[in-house]
């Protein structure tokens, strides 16, 4: 029986991992529960789950939160106590779901206490790549992915030697906005943009993929998590979401890993791995799938894109500042202060209005420069909106 650590378990995320560990109670005992501010649901979950540990960022949430639990339950609040949950001695897998930068110091905590990974928060690589990569060295801990892009490239990629990849193909649904006009996407409102055609995720993600700024992260994510360069990770528009990545090696085989789209899929592996669940899910049918079509992406009328790409590529503090910027332009975006075809423009303008120059050594200049970005991306919201 694995003993697990659910951090932001009342997201999407955290929620099926929930489900998948409630399908399986003789394989997964759930040890501490974590939550931004949803203090009811993070309680419902506390007394269906009975972990040892529950803790609320949102320290003046506390109250509410012990109130509706047990007292053999400990109940904690704000970021250290999130910081502690997340290097549990118990631990023996940590899912890391907050979504955001906020997810980086806890799962940076988790690694540096050798724990063992499952990682769902894109972001944390995204923006603390280079440092991640250092305490993996180090600390000899694991990280699992649980995008399902990353983990079906880390099935694909099982067994192989990296020498003989050439390149990493990652398929993208392409959002609710594909065959739109661009010349349309001025008038697109919050409530079309949450409406992805087939994932069903939270609303920072599913804003993000209909930008395509999801599919960057993503892009950056993979040069970390499996040492390819920029110019080998590739984007193919998949509709069916039914191929989740494929791999092509130098003899020209690809090899493609499919399924239905269903996160808990992904989730189930990175619990159990090396093993495989009996999941009790629906399954793909191929003779009832249709036909599977692939496409280039437009970089031209998604550009965020093309704008992760060169920050990847730029490395140091240029991932952080892309990711706040992009926090920013879809927060507004979300708030109805910025219109959607002006999120690619904002975090352009940001990025091009900052300078840097080496590598993150430690989290502290990590949040700096994170801090420097969305600063200037709220002066330049209201801005943008006024042109």
């Amino acid at each position: 029986m694995k003993t697990l650590v659910v951090l932001g378990s009342t997201g999407s995320v955290g929620r099926q991992t929930l489900e998948v560990v409630e399908a399986f109670p003789e394989r997964f005992r759930v040890l501490g529960l974590s939550a931004a501010s949803n203090w009811k649901l993070l309680a419902e979950q506390a007394l269906r789950f009975r972990p040892r540990v529950v803790v609320i960022q949102q320290e003046d949430l506390y109250p509410r939160l012990r109130e509706a639990l047990p007292r053999e339950i400990e109940v904690r609040a704000g970021d250290r106590a999130l910081r502690e949950l997340a290097a549990h001695p118990e631990a023996d897998l940590v899912v890391s779901a907050i979504v955001g930068l906020a997810g980086l110091p806890p799962t940076l905590e988790a690694l540096s206490a050798g724990k063992t990974v499952a990682l769902a928060n894109k972001e944390a690589l995204v923006t603390g790549g280079e440092l991640i990569l250092r305490i993996l060295r180090e600390k000899r801990a694991r990280i699992l992915p649980v995008d399902s892009e990353h983990s079906a490239l880390f099935q694909l990629l099982k067994g192989h030697r990296r020498r003989e990849v050439r390149r990493l193909l990652l398929t993208a649904s392409g959002g609710p906005f594909r065959k739109r006009p661009a010349e349309s996407f001025a008038r697109i409102t919050p409530e079309e943009a949450l409406k992805h055609p087939r994932w069903r995720m939270g609303a920072k993600i599913t804003v993000d993929s209909a930008t395509l700024m999801n599919k960057g992260l993503e892009v950056i994510e993979a040069h970390y998590l499996f040492g390819i360069p920029y110019s080998r990770i590739e984007v193919l528009i998949h509709p069916e979401s039914i191929v989740h990545s494929l791999v092509e090696f130098r003899d020209g085989s690809l090899l493609a890993q499919l399924a239905l789209p269903d996160m808990r899929l992904p989730i189930a592996y990175a619990l159990s791995y090396p093993e495989r669940l009996p999941l009790p899910y629906p399954r793909l049918d191929l003779t009832r799938s249709g036909p599977l079509t692939f496409e280039i992406p437009d970089l031209e009328k998604f550009p965020c894109l093309a704008l992760a790409y060169e920050a990847g590529k730029s490395g140091g503090f240029w991932p952080v500042a892309l990711n706040a910027a992009n926090e920013v332009a879809v927060e507004a975006f979300l708030s109805r202060r910025l219109g959607f075809h002006l999120i690619p423009s904002l975090i352009r303008e940001t990025l091009s209005r900052l300078s840097f120059s080496g590598k993150p050594g430690n989290l502290e200049e990590i949040l700096a420069a994170d801090r420097r970005a969305r600063e200037l991306a709220y002066d330049l919201v209201e801005r943008l909106c006024l042109r």
